[in-house]
């Protein structure tokens, strides 16, 4: 199942789901103007269509003692498929990286992390990122303010 193949009615369902991942059947059911059988039914052809990729609590980072995000751009000594598994294998394994993606351009990677103050981050970039297999080239760039951020795609 595809997005361009739902019907308003599914696309209701998941864009409530995404507001509030909590709420009972009933409740959703309500929301979205269908019977707790009838959406149901349609939730679990969701779920099992592999459009939801699973469900999740959402901490506040601030709250939890890491008040600093950065956007780091690595670069690889190279780009074969083996350095770039390793590398790849070895980020999977850092819980302060948040996001890594690969990149078409003058970098290899981009990687989010998070951080309680500049002596975290130092010790993030020292001990951590130019440790990670194959990293020549490291360059952060520090968030000032967060002006959005979401986890709710357009459905």
């Amino acid at each position: 199942m595809r997005l361009d193949d739902l019907d308003a009615r599914d696309r209701a369902i998941l864009r409530v789901m995404q507001q509030d991942g909590r709420l009972t059947n009933a409740e959703l059911a309500d929301r979205v103007g269908l019977s707790p059988s009838a959406c149901l039914r349609r939730l679990r052809l969701l779920e099992e269509s592999g459009l939801v990729a699973g469900y999740a609590m959402i901490l506040d980072q601030k709250a939890c003692g890491l008040p600093g995000t950065a956007f780091v751009f690595i670069t690889l000594d190279q780009q074969g498929r083996q350095a770039l598994d390793a590398f790849e294998a070895a980020v999977k394994g850092v819980p302060e990286i948040l996001e890594c993606h690969l990149l078409a351009g003058a970098s290899d990677y981009l990687v989010r992390v998070v951080y309680r103050d500049a002596a975290d981050l130092e010790r993030i970039h020292t001990e951590i990122l130019t440790r990670l297999p194959g990293v020549v080239r490291v360059n952060s760039t520090l968030t000032l303010r967060e002006v959005k951020k979401t986890t709710r795609l357009p459905v």
